[in-house]
């Protein structure tokens, strides 16, 4: 008996979907309509495999919630004799564990823009890319997607939901696209996005990893060598009556480490009371808003995080502005392609000035993030045609993020090495300085001289 993935809509307007096996379509699509369910689609999948997710859907629900009074046990039946193959029973066993990646994201995202260049329109387009998605946990999540736009909602409010897969600025561009009618440009933006931020990190994490598993394994080697090595060394000092003492830091070192030790739930107290007090100063609205402007104003980073905001913000404006909207409302639409308290703070009062007649590039120029050339252009672009304007600042603000990358790429490096070489010499000084006294005999010489 072949099965079938069915969706269909309830008299409350709710889209139900199950797999259940019947013996032919038309059979299928008449216990439906006998059961007060409308048809929306009817396929045959190739293989079956239940899906275990953590999160309820947004759209679709399960059938066996919703249809409490209709007879479906000749379903039901159907669906407990049915015996899985191997190759299902694997599936089955991954898709529990199967996770979104950031590489699953950027080839929905590909395929979706490559679809939507082609003409196709939302619910085809989806659909489509649900047939050839092998990840579980995202095909159900398009598949929640696809209710939706099935219910006439748009893409976003849905992936609001699943902001846990969907990066939050990837919402807002999917947001920004569907409200202006620019969809296909703002999908060419989130990949454009997905692939440099997937780079960046690759970078980043790149430089960092093997550093921070260096200093790492560095500290751990200065702790277990006060608290094993020296005491050590300083029976065997003891042992031939040497006079000579340790080095005073590492017998400093050693005792420290011996009283954290014995009272280690001191400090764990006083870092958790110091961590809670800083996450809940950031939730306020004035430390969320200091932490922002902190993200702006910090070493190495501090340029770099500005400019991608500001770029987010352009890019969205422009696409606006091409679609026919006016300054205020494609800054209205925009601002949510930001998080940034500090930005979002500048955009409302660039909003407010234009409601009051005034520059609405004055407060980014007064905030005294924005450089000199990005106020320039903004001027320029309003005495002359600003769109095109923009396009040309969003040029100019891809090139600078490069060069701002290869600098942090060629400055962070140098800032790591540095800590790791402050522990080195730390570690040095208090373990091996010993270690070495003895290994070179020093205490012998000292203990020959107290015996003549």
């Amino acid at each position: 008996m072949p099965t079938y993935r069915y969706r269909a809509l309830t008299d409350n307007g709710v889209i139900v979907s199950n797999i259940v096996d019947e013996q032919s379509r038309s059979a299928l699509i008449k216990k439906l309509k006998r059961n007060n369910l409308v048809p929306i689609s009817i396929t045959e999948p190739i293989a079956i495999t239940k899906r275990k997710v953590n999160k309820t859907k947004k759209h679709v629900r399960d059938i066996n919630d919703i249809m409490k009074n209709v007879d479906t046990s000749s379903i039901m039946k159907g669906r407990e004799v049915k015996q899985r193959s191997i190759i299902q029973k694997i599936n089955f066993a991954l898709s529990k564990t199967e996770k979104v990646t950031s590489k699953d994201i950027i080839i929905f995202t590909q395929n979706f823009y490559l679809l939507k260049k082609a003409d196709f329109n939302n619910i085809h387009a989806i659909s489509t890319i649900i047939e050839s998605t092998e990840n579980f946990t995202l095909r159900g999540i398009l598949e929640d997607i696809l209710a939706g736009l099935e219910a006439g909602e748009n893409m976003y409010t849905t992936m609001e939901y699943y902001s846990d897969i969907f990066p939050y600025i990837y919402i807002n561009m999917i947001k920004v696209g569907e409200l202006s009618g620019s969809l296909v440009q703002s999908l060419e933006q989130a990949v454009k996005y997905l692939e440099e931020a997937d780079v960046t990190t690759k970078k980043v994490k790149k430089i960092l990893i093997p550093n921070i598993l260096q200093f790492a394994a560095i500290l751990v080697l200065l702790m277990v060598g006060s608290i094993a090595i020296i005491p050590t060394i300083q029976q065997v000092f003891d042992s031939v009556g040497a006079t000579k003492p340790l080095p005073a830091i590492s017998l400093w070192f050693s005792d420290v480490m011996n009283l954290v030790l014995i009272y280690w739930y001191v400090p764990l107290i006083v870092i958790g009371i110091i961590a809670g007090i800083i996450i809940w100063y950031i939730n306020t609205p004035k430390g969320k808003y200091n932490f922002d402007y902190f993200k702006y104003t910090m070493p190495i980073f501090g340029k770099l995080i500005f400019a991608l905001d500001f770029t987010r913000l352009m890019r969205a404006m422009l696409l606006n502005l091409q679609n026919g909207m006016r300054i205020q409302e494609s800054m209205e639409v925009s601002k949510n392609v930001v998080k940034n308290y500090v930005m979002l703070s500048i955009i409302e009062t660039s909003i407010n000035n234009i409601i009051i007649g005034q520059s609405w590039i004055e407060p980014f120029e007064k905030s005294g993030l924005a450089s000199s050339m990005i106020i320039e252009m903004l001027k320029i672009g309003m005495q002359t045609d600003l769109s095109e304007m923009m396009e040309k600042l969003v040029e100019y603000m891809e090139i600078d993020i490069n060069n701002i990358m290869e600098k942090i790429m060629a400055v962070l490096p140098q800032v790591v090495y540095s800590i790791v070489g402050i522990v080195l010499i730390f570690l040095v000084v208090v373990v091996l300085v010993p270690c070495i006294d003895v290994y070179m005999g020093g205490f012998l010489f000292d203990a020959y001289s107290d015996l003549f």
